[in-house]
């Protein structure tokens, strides 16, 4: 909540307030990506963005907008 960020990348600089972000971040650089898609083989850099994937391939659309009521 203070704002600070006190983890860095030495590559660019970028500051992070949790290192696990800086961890994450660091893969931008090295291109690594964790596990695929057992449907399509794409490959996620965050285990969280690989499980919202799988609904891309079943057509499920969990996420509402409150606003206009689109799914996603």
């Amino acid at each position: 909540h203070t704002g600070e960020k006190p983890f860095r990348c030495g590559q660019c600089g970028g500051g992070f307030s949790q290192s696990s972000t800086l961890v994450h971040h660091r893969r931008t650089h090295t291109g690594e990506r964790g596990g695929g898609c057992p449907e399509c083989g794409r490959a996620f850099g965050r285990k969280s963005t690989l499980a919202t994937q799988g609904g891309g391939h079943t057509g499920e659309r969990p996420y509402g907008c409150p606003e206009c009521g689109r799914r996603f």
